[in-house]
């Protein structure tokens, strides 16, 4: 009996599945405003945590969507682990097809939601919040009754994000090696 893994998509499934878990303890994404912060908003797909003057925040919509992202990476990794074990049989091409893009397209979409976030920040709100780095915001006297008024806006990618942009690679990866063992 001929039995062959693909241990690259073992790695890619069993990374997906831990990202999932440290990116519902550690933000993918950080933004700050004030020092000390009276806003704070902690951005990965499967949790977000929103706090104003130290109270946080939830947002029905987002919280489903959040679950909804953690299904889809939890799905895609697990049938990542399930293909990996039975690279040969006759379905195993659909799954795989299935699961190696999910890491991706969270990291994507991840990308256009902060992108998408900070054009809004900008345009719309007035403030200019980068995508990395810190920025001291301040309005003039007119716009705020007098007063000159600036804050700071500190923002940062975590280690989970990369962690995630590596799980993809890896996750491709797998599906390039299928070709080996196929």
């Amino acid at each position: 009996m001929d039995t062959k893994f693909n241990w690259v998509g073992v790695a890619g499934g069993a990374a997906t599945l831990a990202l999932i878990v440290v990116s519902w303890f550690v933000p993918w994404w950080r933004l700050t405003m004030g020092s000390p912060a009276f806003i704070e908003a902690n951005f990965s797909p499967v949790n977000l945590n929103f706090a104003f003057f130290g109270s946080a925040l939830t947002i029905p919509l987002i919280w489903a969507m959040n679950i909804a992202i953690l299904l889809f990476l939890a799905s895609g990794g697990i049938i990542m682990l399930i293909y990996s074990v039975m690279p040969n049989k006759p379905y195993s091409q659909r799954l795989l097809g299935f699961s190696y893009n999910k890491p991706l397209l969270a990291v994507l979409f991840f990308i256009l939601e902060i992108l998408a976030l900070v054009i809004l920040a900008n345009g719309v709100v007035g403030f200019s919040v980068p995508m990395m780095g810190s920025v001291i915001v301040s309005r003039p006297p007119s716009m705020a009754a007098g007063a000159n008024i600036s804050v700071e806006v500190l923002t940062a990618f975590g280690w989970p994000f990369y962690f995630a942009i590596v799980v993809s690679a890896i996750c491709i990866g797998a599906r390039l090696f299928h070709r080996r063992i196929a």
